[in-house]
């Protein structure tokens, strides 16, 4: 699970895998989609056209998943392993079974999972914006870039706006500004409550200068159920450049009153706008 107090991008360890449920893993970046979806040139399947041998590794992927949500790792292995031996070539839970080394972090089998997902199903989007992350966090960068523009290419692909806020975060962290600028812009188009993006492209504009812009982006992040100790402190620093000291107090005391333990309260007891 991703941490509510901290969406920064530095942060965001899991922000390029899976929407799988609840509101704080819908903001990580693969998806359910991606863990028991289809490859764009998969027909609907219905109960009589699957053998038995795959509606049984589909039962397994789907506890798996639920495994996973939870938190409960070994548990989630165990019904993934399962699923594979029921059916080998039930690419989704490959993909499913790269998240889980992701989170191992044993890398060389996530990446085994992932490749061996695209070999089954080599248009797959959801795997490979998985994928992709994955070679993000590990500097891979224009081998992760090639694999989110073959899945945002994809036209059947529905969780687009999580792929651009994952090229929008990876260029951001491979110091292409402009680029990741565009891609955040993009991701926000298609979902303006995504709290990830908003945070990132706020923090981008205000340390270029941009107050004015980072103020649009921040304050309605802050002015969401999403706030955080993060966004507040953000959104603090903003209205202070702008002078808008009304604004600043208002957020203080939210930050105060929500978040008096965070490190952004302590900074802003200590003035340390600029640390």
């Amino acid at each position: 699970m991703i941490n509510r107090t901290r969406i920064g991008a530095t942060a965001l360890l899991w922000v390029f895998w899976c929407s799988l449920t609840g509101a704080s893993v819908a903001f990580l970046a693969g998806c359910a989609a991606g863990a028991t979806g289809s490859g764009v040139n998969s027909d609907l399947v219905t109960d009589s056209d699957e053998p038995e041998a795959r509606k049984r590794a589909r039962l397994r992927l789907e506890l798996a998943v639920a495994y996973f949500e939870k938190g409960q790792t070994t548990d989630a292995l165990d019904h993934l392993k399962q699923s594979i031996v029921a059916d080998p070539g039930l690419f989704e839970a490959h993909n499913m079974r790269g998240l889980i080394y992701m989170r191992l972090n044993d890398l060389p089998l996530a990446e085994e999972s992932f490749r061996r997902a695209l070999a089954i199903s080599p248009k797959a989007a959801s795997v490979q914006h998985n994928y992709g992350w994955f070679l993000c966090q590990n500097s891979r960068l224009p081998e992760a870039m090639q694999l989110f523009g073959s899945a945002l290419a994809n036209p059947a692909y529905g969780d687009k706006a999580k792929t651009w806020m994952a090229q929008g975060l990876c260029q951001q962290r491979g110091g292409q500004l402009a680029d990741a600028e565009i891609s955040l812009q993009r991701a926000y188009e298609l979902d303006a409550g995504n709290p990830i993006t908003a945070y990132n492209l706020a923090s981008m504009l205000f340390q270029r200068g941009e107050f004015v812009r980072a103020q649009f982006y921040v304050r309605r992040l802050n002015n969401s159920e999403l706030a955080n100790a993060e966004s507040l402190w953000l959104g603090i620093k903003v209205e202070r450049r702008l002078a808008n000291s009304d604004a600043m107090l208002q957020l203080g005391g939210q930050l105060k009153k929500r978040f008096a333990q965070s490190r952004e309260f302590a900074a802003y007891e200590r003035g340390a706008f600029n640390e």
